[in-house]
């Protein structure tokens, strides 16, 4: 009776693999893999799946109001760090006097509550004056790391000012995120 070894059979196919193809052919097809790889994740059927996906709500999100834009709470302020501008004598949108704003600016994606819908927001110190001192919000949502400085709310962002001395942050609504 013959016994069957893993032994012998794992040499056989072995010894066949090595006698139908070439170390340059398994080479070739390894590079070739390695350099495919990356590219698998730009297939069309991945954006498709990404845009149906939605923006998760965080807890800023759900104790978010609309109607006060002093408060912390104010859907706009997801993203913001410092002394909100309509506490300081201006809006959400605009610089108080005596102040200029800031040609450059931090981003953020904030959900309003009352459509559900997110929006980008452009979160632009106004620059000048001494700080405002009053409304310190720090919303944290979606912070990224100081080395995406374009999404990271704890710099000053008065570069391109007359004066890098930081009085307030404005959340301007560029539009719909989606």
């Amino acid at each position: 009776m013959k016994r069957f070894s893993v032994d012998k059979l794992s040499e056989k196919v072995t010894r066949r693999l090595a006698n139908q193809t070439s170390r340059r052919s398994v080479l070739s097809k390894l590079g070739a893999l390695l350099v495919a790889a990356p590219v698998f994740p730009l297939l069309p059927v991945q954006r498709a799946r990404a845009a149906d996906d939605k923006i998760t709500e965080t807890d800023f999100s759900r104790a978010a109001q609309t109607s006060d834009d002093t408060a912390c709470n104010y859907w706009r302020y997801c993203g913001s760090d410092g002394y909100m501008c309509s506490c300081c004598g201006g809006s959400v949108n605009s610089c108080p006097p005596g102040s200029q704003p800031s040609p450059t600016s931090w981003i953020g994606t904030c959900i309003n509550p009352d459509d559900g819908r997110s929006y980008l927001i452009a979160y632009r110190d106004c620059c000048g004056s001494s700080a405002c001192g009053q409304c310190f919000c720090e919303g944290t949502d979606r912070a990224m790391p100081i080395y995406r400085p374009q999404a990271n709310n704890h710099i000053i962002w008065c570069f391109g000012t007359s004066s890098m001395e930081y009085h307030c942050s404005m959340s301007v609504l560029v539009g719909a995120a989606e």
